[in-house]
């Protein structure tokens, strides 16, 4: 091997030889990215090709050099001593065809001679394996919130001014993302991120710089906090409302809790609660029961307005537990009771209002007295602990006969008595018509 001299007039002769087809005849198959050199003290520019690899051990750097000479040509390939501020032989081959190739190729500057006879071509390029490497965890995990740590380290991009040998600094300007999934997050290495996830989440570092180099490290969260929420089974009605005794089923769809930390709090009638507050009572209790079921179903007995509140916990460790907590987003109605008593009936075997049918609506118990026109009780009907209707009830009080026998046709009083769920007493009274005609 000889060493090229490293006198001033041979550089500036190789740089008048190769300066007007530098930047076109010397290329980097697989580079990333690049650019141009800015040398402090030197007119000229040089190519610089960037390679991304995993590690500092990997080399993945190469160049090729072609040129139009036909015939029979000699490739000298040199790579820049930065020790001795010259050019150190690398590498030479003569072709007949018109590209040279090297790889497996460190960072340094390249420089290769194409010589046919007198003629003689130079060119030169940079080339630099550049890493990135990156680590990362999760920070300060609490019910509220938790960190993102993340570190990284690259190589530096450092070329010589070929003139003077000054060390010449290029920058990559390096930056950050963490993204979940396609969304990013953050661009800064450490964030602190609120309304933690109640499930298993990758979370990705991704780092990289401004020639296409990059890397992605996976980091996993994993929860503790419990997210607290429920649906209500209200196939009865669309509206929230139905009537005494109405059972209504409460499915846990929480996220993250345990299944012994629910805490379900069924809240008294709204009104009962306003009405003791206006009335001065010092202190109130607003809760009706605590159920600790995971999928609780309540029936509520009365009418009222209803409020439910779930708690979820999560028993993170034995000194933190996450708490979420959930309220409905309106309240259920349990309708007031009424009766509802026709004034004609028709027991003539037609099939249509041959029964006096009443109507009632969340009703406990029942009492109904037929009489007629002298005040003689003719008949006589009752039903307690009424429960398990879901919409309107009709009952047939009377089909119209007495002792077995038709009741003749005219006017009849009625009196019904009752106790509704909302514990109002319930009364109504009245004549009804019985036709027989048809």
């Amino acid at each position: 091997m000889k060493r090229q001299s490293s006198l001033p007039i041979i550089f500036f002769l190789l740089f008048f030889l190769g300066a007007q087809s530098l930047m076109a005849q010397i290329s980097a198959p697989g580079a990333a990215g690049g650019g141009e050199t800015n040398y402090p003290s030197f007119s000229e520019t040089d190519s610089i090709f960037i390679f991304c690899v995993e590690n500092e051990s990997t080399q993945a750097g190469q160049l090729s050099a072609s040129t139009e000479l036909t015939g029979t040509k000699t490739f000298l390939w040199e790579v820049y001593n930065s020790e001795t501020a010259s050019f150190d032989f690398y590498f030479s081959e003569s072709l007949e065809t018109g590209t040279s190739s090297i790889t497996g190729l460190t960072d340094g500057c390249y420089r290769v001679t194409v010589s046919q006879g007198e003629t003689s071509n130079v060119y030169r390029a940079w080339v630099f394996n550049t890493w990135i490497q990156a680590e990362g965890t999760v920070l300060y995990p609490s019910c509220e919130s938790f960190a993102l740590d993340g570190s990284f380290t690259s190589s530096e991009i450092r070329y010589r001014d070929l003139s003077t040998n000054a060390e010449v600094s290029l920058s990559r300007d390096m930056k950050v993302q963490w993204k979940e999934g396609d969304v990013v997050l953050s661009t800064v290495l450490n964030p602190e991120l609120f309304d933690p996830p109640t499930s298993n989440i990758d979370y990705t570092l991704r780092v990289y710089d401004r020639f296409g180099c990059e890397v992605n490290i996976n980091v996993l969260y994993e929860p503790i906090a419990a997210k607290a929420s429920f649906e209500v089974d209200a196939d009865w009605t669309e509206e929230m409302t139905g009537e005494a005794p109405l059972e209504v089923t409460f499915t846990n769809t929480s996220e993250n809790a345990d299944p012994t930390g629910y805490e379900w709090f069924f809240y008294r009638d709204l009104n009962e609660i306003k009405e003791e507050a206006e009335s001065g009572q010092s202190e109130i209790d607003s809760i009706l029961l605590v159920a600790y079921d995971e999928n609780p179903v309540y029936t509520y007995e009365n009418t009222g307005t209803y409020m439910v509140k779930l708690v979820a916990k999560n028993f993170a460790n034995d000194t933190l537990t996450c708490v979420d907590t959930t309220m409905m987003e309106d309240y259920i109605f349990v309708d007031s009771s009424f009766v509802q008593v026709p004034n004609v009936f028709t027991p003539n075997g037609d099939g249509t209002n041959d029964e006096f049918i009443v109507k009632f609506w969340s009703m406990k118990s029942i009492k109904i007295s037929i009489f007629n026109r002298w005040g003689k009780r003719i008949h006589f009907w009752d039903k307690s602990d009424i429960r398990g209707f879901e919409e309107t009830y009709a009952e047939s009080v009377w089909d119209g006969r007495i002792g077995g026998r038709f009741a003749s046709p005219g006017v009849y009083y009625y009196v019904v008595e009752g106790r509704g769920r909302d514990g109002k007493t319930r009364k109504a009274h009245g004549f009804v018509h019985l036709f027989r005609g048809k």
